[in-house]
């Protein structure tokens, strides 16, 4: 559905101003590799704070099991 959407809304802009959307069909993947970094740091760091929070609670569970 969101593909659809984003293809949806590319098309009305290819009407509207097409020097516009063919720029956006170059720039975009510049800037998808440009922001991948950040992407793979932040999917990193929900890893290790869930494995902090998972640690931090295990007590608790055992506790709590018991």
């Amino acid at each position: 559905m969101k593909t659809i959407l984003a293809i949806l809304l590319w098309c009305i802009l290819f009407v509207l101003c097409w020097p516009l959307a063919i720029a956006m069909i170059f720039i975009l993947p510049i800037v998808w590799l440009l922001l991948l970094p950040f992407r793979i740091l932040g999917f990193s760091l929900e890893i290790v704070f869930k494995l902090v929070g998972a640690v931090l609670m295990f007590p608790f569970k055992v506790i709590k099991a018991i």
